[in-house]
C-alpha cells in the first residue's frame, strides 16, 4: 500500500513522449466505492502559484497509470486525455 504523501514525492512522466509533468498535488476520488479516478498535476511553467491555485492543473485518469516506481509515476497518456480543470 501506499499513501498520499509517498504519492505526492513521486515525479509523473509520460512515457509516450518522455515528458515530466509534474509531482502530484491532489487526487479525484470516487464517493461511490472510494477508488481514485485521476491524479492531479500542476502544469508546468505557469508560475509559482500554479501549484497552490486550482487551475492550470492536469487531471490524468488512474487507468492511464502504468507503474508507481519508487521515484516516479508512469502514465501513457496523449494529449487528448490530459484534461485541464479549474474550479
Amino acid at each position: 500500500m501506499i499513501s498520499f504523501q509517498d504519492l505526492k514525492q513521486k515525479e509523473v512522466i509520460n512515457i509516450n513522449d518522455g515528458k515530466r509533468l509534474g509531482f502530484i498535488s491532489d487526487l479525484i476520488i470516487s464517493s461511490e466505492d472510494g477508488r481514485i479516478d485521476a491524479i492531479i498535476v500542476p502544469q508546468k511553467g505557469k508560475g509559482i502559484l500554479s501549484s497552490i491555485t486550482k487551475t492550470n492543473r492536469l487531471a490524468i485518469p488512474w487507468e492511464n497509470i502504468k507503474t508507481i516506481g519508487e521515484d516516479t509515476v508512469l502514465t501513457d497518456v496523449d494529449e487528448l486525455i490530459l484534461e485541464k480543470i479549474s474550479e
